[in-house]
């Protein structure tokens, strides 16, 4: 009888455990959400400067253009101590990377240009 008990009550602090930790995964994925919405608001305004002031055979143009879209902040990490960001737009199938720390953007007319 006493091992049914430990085994009912290992089972309980199992499943316990596991509904912790889903409730924490969830909390801290919508932190995060809220988190690079706020970064991708507050570099939107820098990157369409910098990415209709960079030089290109092909011109950026986010006000002018006809279909425009966000494609959003990402990140690459090439080793284990380096993290590039990257802030991508996309304006008449024209993208432009937008580099947050080094305030610098870069311009591909398609995927396969850019770096």
């Amino acid at each position: 009888m006493t091992f049914q008990r430990c085994v009912a009550g290992l089972l309980v602090l199992l499943i316990a455990g596991l509904a912790g930790s889903f409730y924490m995964n969830w909390k801290t994925l919508g932190q995060l959400r809220t988190v690079k919405a706020f970064v991708e608001g507050a570099v939107f305004a820098d990157a369409v400067a910098a990415c209709e002031k960079a030089p290109s055979t092909t011109p950026f143009k986010w006000n002018g253009g006809k279909q425009t879209a966000v494609v959003g902040l990402n990140s690459v990490r090439p080793d284990k101590y380096t993290v590039i960001a990257s802030y991508t737009l996309v304006a008449d199938s024209v993208y432009c990377d937008y580099d947050p720390i080094r305030k610098k953007a870069d311009i591909g007319s398609n995927f396969l240009e850019r770096e």
